[in-house]
């Protein structure tokens, strides 16, 4: 089963720019300019721009209109991640802090053009079983 994730975003075409040049998606279509999927492996990203007529998009029943940003994020396993922000920074892309070193790995927080986030992780150690990866146990825990 594939996950499906919306973002935000100010710009689709921007957004389809920055993820398949720079993360490795690949396009899965773009039928209107506010809305396209994306997808790496079985990750889809839906991206909507804030849109008045309907959709993904659209103002809330308080009128709220939908916007990029927050602290939500997808999360992505990267082999070199010093290597891959080196040439994020040399491309432009923007950061919202420099690489942590936490328990399981090392991290940071990667702006996609509309300043909506993508955790790029590097695990410590080769035995790091990326989330979906494992055996389920009985009773699906």
């Amino acid at each position: 089963m594939s996950a499906c994730f919306r973002y935000i975003v100010n710009d689709v075409k921007a957004a389809i720019d920055f993820y398949t040049a720079h993360l490795g998606f690949k396009l899965e279509m773009h039928p209107a300019p506010p809305f396209a999927e994306i997808s790496r492996g079985d990750m889809h990203l839906y991206l909507s721009q804030p849109n008045p007529r309907g959709g993904g998009g659209a103002p809330m029943p308080s009128g709220e209109q939908q916007a990029p940003g927050g602290w939500n994020r997808i999360h992505l396993t990267v082999d070199d991640l010093d290597g891959m922000v080196e040439r994020l920074k040399l491309a432009g892309c923007g950061f919202r802090n420099e690489i942590i070193q936490g328990t399981g790995g090392k991290q940071i927080l990667l702006e996609d053009p509309s300043g909506n986030l993508i955790e790029l992780f590097e695990p410590n150690t080769p035995a790091y079983r990326a989330p979906g990866s494992g055996t389920k146990t009985a009773g699906g825990r």
